[in-house]
Protein backbone atom coordinates (compact mmCIF):
# COMPACT_ATOMS: atom_id res chain seq x y z
CA UNK A 1 0.00 0.00 0.00
CA UNK A 2 1.77 3.56 -1.28
CA UNK A 3 0.52 7.14 -1.61
CA UNK A 4 0.61 8.14 -4.62
CA UNK A 5 3.49 11.17 -5.70
CA UNK A 6 1.18 13.08 -7.62
CA UNK A 7 -1.90 13.22 -5.08
CA UNK A 8 -2.93 12.75 -1.26
CA UNK A 9 -4.82 9.77 -2.86
CA UNK A 10 -3.94 6.67 -1.60
CA UNK A 11 -2.76 3.92 -3.74
CA UNK A 12 -3.85 0.27 -2.90
CA UNK A 13 -3.11 -2.96 -5.04
CA UNK A 14 -4.76 -6.07 -3.29
CA UNK A 15 -3.60 -9.48 -3.87
CA UNK A 16 -5.26 -12.70 -4.12
CA UNK A 17 -9.02 -12.77 -4.29
CA UNK A 18 -11.41 -10.01 -2.72
CA UNK A 19 -14.95 -11.55 -1.88
CA UNK A 20 -17.39 -9.08 -3.37
CA UNK A 21 -19.29 -8.53 0.29
CA UNK A 22 -15.61 -7.73 1.72
CA UNK A 23 -14.79 -5.60 -0.41
CA UNK A 24 -18.47 -3.50 -0.62
CA UNK A 25 -18.08 -3.48 3.36
CA UNK A 26 -14.86 -2.14 3.12
CA UNK A 27 -15.80 0.98 0.39
CA UNK A 28 -18.66 1.88 2.52
CA UNK A 29 -17.28 2.26 5.61
CA UNK A 30 -14.24 4.29 3.64
CA UNK A 31 -17.13 6.98 1.72
CA UNK A 32 -18.11 7.45 5.18
CA UNK A 33 -15.33 8.32 6.30
CA UNK A 34 -13.76 10.17 3.85
CA UNK A 35 -17.14 12.15 3.52
CA UNK A 36 -16.54 12.74 7.44
CA UNK A 37 -12.89 13.82 6.92
CA UNK A 38 -11.90 10.82 8.89
CA UNK A 39 -10.00 9.29 5.78
CA UNK A 40 -8.66 10.78 2.75
CA UNK A 41 -9.22 9.56 -1.21
CA UNK A 42 -8.59 6.10 -2.21
CA UNK A 43 -7.92 4.02 -5.30
CA UNK A 44 -8.18 0.37 -4.95
CA UNK A 45 -7.06 -2.38 -7.28
CA UNK A 46 -8.09 -5.88 -6.82
CA UNK A 47 -8.99 -8.99 -8.43
CA UNK A 48 -12.46 -10.83 -7.74
CA UNK A 49 -13.29 -14.41 -7.40
CA UNK A 50 -15.99 -15.16 -10.29
CA UNK A 51 -19.42 -12.95 -9.58
CA UNK A 52 -21.97 -11.11 -11.14
CA UNK A 53 -23.00 -8.03 -9.74
CA UNK A 54 -26.12 -6.38 -10.52
CA UNK A 55 -26.97 -2.81 -11.36
CA UNK A 56 -29.54 -0.78 -10.04
CA UNK A 57 -31.36 -0.83 -13.29
CA UNK A 58 -30.59 -4.60 -13.93
CA UNK A 59 -33.48 -6.80 -15.61
CA UNK A 60 -33.74 -10.15 -14.28
CA UNK A 61 -34.30 -11.13 -18.07
CA UNK A 62 -30.87 -10.57 -18.70
CA UNK A 63 -29.59 -12.96 -15.97
CA UNK A 64 -29.20 -16.26 -18.28
CA UNK A 65 -27.46 -18.56 -16.29
CA UNK A 66 -26.29 -17.75 -12.46
CA UNK A 67 -23.74 -20.22 -12.66
CA UNK A 68 -22.05 -17.84 -10.29
CA UNK A 69 -22.93 -15.95 -7.14
CA UNK A 70 -25.31 -12.64 -7.89
CA UNK A 71 -24.97 -9.92 -5.69
CA UNK A 72 -26.63 -6.66 -5.60
CA UNK A 73 -23.92 -3.55 -6.07
CA UNK A 74 -25.99 -0.56 -5.29
CA UNK A 75 -24.29 1.36 -8.57
CA UNK A 76 -25.77 2.14 -11.71
CA UNK A 77 -26.32 -0.38 -14.85
CA UNK A 78 -27.06 -3.77 -15.16
CA UNK A 79 -25.46 -7.30 -14.59
CA UNK A 80 -21.76 -7.27 -14.86
CA UNK A 81 -19.20 -10.26 -14.54
CA UNK A 82 -16.09 -9.77 -12.31
CA UNK A 83 -13.43 -12.86 -11.88
CA UNK A 84 -9.91 -13.82 -12.24
CA UNK A 85 -7.73 -11.71 -14.59
CA UNK A 86 -10.02 -8.49 -14.75
CA UNK A 87 -8.80 -5.71 -12.77
CA UNK A 88 -11.16 -3.84 -10.71
CA UNK A 89 -10.57 -0.38 -10.10
CA UNK A 90 -12.07 0.87 -7.41
CA UNK A 91 -11.95 4.77 -6.98
CA UNK A 92 -13.02 6.58 -4.29
CA UNK A 93 -12.81 10.20 -4.41
CA UNK A 94 -14.27 13.32 -2.78
CA UNK A 95 -16.37 14.94 -5.75
CA UNK A 96 -17.37 18.12 -3.11
CA UNK A 97 -13.61 19.46 -3.81
CA UNK A 98 -13.73 18.51 -7.55
CA UNK A 99 -16.47 20.29 -9.15
CA UNK A 100 -19.54 18.16 -8.01
CA UNK A 101 -20.38 16.67 -11.87
CA UNK A 102 -21.18 13.52 -11.82
CA UNK A 103 -21.09 13.22 -15.84
CA UNK A 104 -18.10 14.36 -15.88
CA UNK A 105 -16.82 11.97 -13.13
CA UNK A 106 -18.17 9.64 -15.61
CA UNK A 107 -16.17 10.75 -18.52
CA UNK A 108 -12.78 11.26 -16.97
CA UNK A 109 -12.94 7.80 -15.47
CA UNK A 110 -13.11 6.12 -19.27
CA UNK A 111 -10.64 8.46 -20.33
CA UNK A 112 -8.24 7.11 -18.03
CA UNK A 113 -8.78 3.78 -18.72
CA UNK A 114 -8.56 4.75 -22.69
CA UNK A 115 -6.00 6.73 -21.94
CA UNK A 116 -3.62 3.26 -19.75
CA UNK A 117 -5.05 1.02 -22.89
CA UNK A 118 -3.53 3.27 -25.07
CA UNK A 119 0.13 2.53 -23.17
CA UNK A 120 -0.28 -0.85 -23.72
CA UNK A 121 -0.84 -0.30 -27.40
CA UNK A 122 -5.10 -0.67 -27.61
CA UNK A 123 -6.86 2.14 -29.32
CA UNK A 124 -10.28 2.10 -27.47
CA UNK A 125 -12.60 5.07 -27.19
CA UNK A 126 -16.08 6.21 -26.01
CA UNK A 127 -19.55 4.93 -27.57
CA UNK A 128 -22.17 7.75 -27.94
CA UNK A 129 -25.12 6.22 -25.71
CA UNK A 130 -22.94 3.20 -24.33
CA UNK A 131 -21.34 3.68 -21.20
CA UNK A 132 -18.05 1.58 -21.17
CA UNK A 133 -14.68 1.12 -23.04
CA UNK A 134 -14.94 0.08 -26.42
CA UNK A 135 -12.53 -0.72 -29.37
CA UNK A 136 -11.71 -3.67 -32.39
CA UNK A 137 -11.66 -6.95 -32.12
CA UNK A 138 -10.82 -8.07 -35.39
CA UNK A 139 -12.78 -6.15 -37.33
CA UNK A 140 -15.84 -6.14 -34.30
CA UNK A 141 -16.60 -3.37 -31.71
CA UNK A 142 -16.31 -4.95 -28.55
CA UNK A 143 -16.18 -3.91 -24.51
CA UNK A 144 -13.00 -4.37 -23.10
CA UNK A 145 -13.86 -2.38 -19.87
CA UNK A 146 -17.05 -1.92 -17.97
CA UNK A 147 -18.21 1.68 -16.05
CA UNK A 148 -20.24 1.37 -12.73
CA UNK A 149 -20.62 4.21 -10.11
CA UNK A 150 -22.34 5.34 -7.59
CA UNK A 151 -22.02 8.63 -5.33
CA UNK A 152 -23.15 9.35 -1.90
CA UNK A 153 -23.37 12.66 -0.47
CA UNK A 154 -20.46 13.17 -3.12
CA UNK A 155 -18.27 10.75 -2.57
CA UNK A 156 -17.80 8.03 -5.11
CA UNK A 157 -17.91 4.14 -5.29
CA UNK A 158 -16.90 1.43 -7.65
CA UNK A 159 -15.16 2.27 -10.40
CA UNK A 160 -14.32 0.54 -13.56
CA UNK A 161 -13.28 -2.96 -14.64
CA UNK A 162 -10.85 -3.90 -17.37
CA UNK A 163 -11.06 -7.67 -19.02
CA UNK A 164 -6.78 -8.52 -18.87
CA UNK A 165 -7.45 -12.12 -19.59
CA UNK A 166 -10.63 -13.55 -17.67
CA UNK A 167 -12.02 -17.06 -18.91
CA UNK A 168 -14.73 -14.52 -21.56
CA UNK A 169 -16.67 -17.75 -21.68
CA UNK A 170 -18.11 -16.58 -17.75
CA UNK A 171 -19.78 -13.70 -19.51
CA UNK A 172 -22.12 -15.57 -21.36
CA UNK A 173 -24.44 -16.21 -17.89
CA UNK A 174 -25.48 -12.57 -18.11
CA UNK A 175 -26.28 -9.76 -21.44
CA UNK A 176 -22.97 -7.64 -20.32
CA UNK A 177 -24.52 -4.51 -19.26
CA UNK A 178 -27.93 -5.30 -20.95
CA UNK A 179 -26.19 -4.87 -24.86
CA UNK A 180 -26.47 -8.11 -26.01
CA UNK A 181 -25.68 -7.22 -29.49
CA UNK A 182 -21.88 -6.25 -28.69
CA UNK A 183 -18.89 -8.89 -27.91
CA UNK A 184 -16.88 -8.58 -24.77
CA UNK A 185 -12.97 -8.89 -25.10
CA UNK A 186 -9.57 -8.86 -23.28
CA UNK A 187 -5.90 -7.98 -23.68
CA UNK A 188 -5.56 -11.45 -24.25
CA UNK A 189 -8.22 -11.70 -26.98
CA UNK A 190 -6.81 -8.63 -28.74
CA UNK A 191 -3.08 -10.40 -28.62
CA UNK A 192 -1.72 -8.19 -26.32
CA UNK A 193 0.89 -10.06 -23.60
CA UNK A 194 0.14 -7.46 -20.46
CA UNK A 195 0.40 -8.69 -17.21
CA UNK A 196 -1.56 -7.37 -14.31
CA UNK A 197 1.75 -5.60 -13.28
CA UNK A 198 1.33 -3.85 -17.05
CA UNK A 199 -2.15 -2.42 -16.18
CA UNK A 200 -1.49 -1.33 -12.87
CA UNK A 201 1.58 0.53 -14.62
CA UNK A 202 -0.50 2.11 -17.22
CA UNK A 203 -3.36 2.81 -14.86
CA UNK A 204 -0.11 4.27 -12.84
CA UNK A 205 1.13 6.59 -15.22
CA UNK A 206 -1.93 7.88 -16.75
CA UNK A 207 -3.19 8.93 -13.15
CA UNK A 208 -1.81 12.51 -13.21
CA UNK A 209 -4.34 13.49 -16.39
CA UNK A 210 -7.01 11.80 -14.24
CA UNK A 211 -6.69 13.77 -11.43
CA UNK A 212 -5.99 17.11 -13.32
CA UNK A 213 -9.60 17.92 -13.14
CA UNK A 214 -12.90 16.64 -14.14
CA UNK A 215 -13.75 18.94 -17.23
CA UNK A 216 -16.25 17.07 -20.26
CA UNK A 217 -13.85 16.22 -22.65
CA UNK A 218 -14.37 16.96 -26.27
CA UNK A 219 -16.74 14.09 -27.85
CA UNK A 220 -17.37 12.65 -24.30
CA UNK A 221 -21.24 10.76 -24.29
Amino acid sequence: MTESPESTIEWQVSTGQVSYPEALTDMEERAAAIHAGTAGERIWLLEHPPLYTAGTSADPAELLDPRFPVYPAGRGGKYTYHGPGQRVGYVQLNLAERGRDVRCYVSALEGWVIDALALLGVEAWRAPGRIGIWTDDHGREAKIGAIGVRVRRWVTLHGFSLNVNPDLGNFGGIVPCGLAEFPVTSLEALGKAASMADVDAALRQSLPDFLSGFACRAGAG
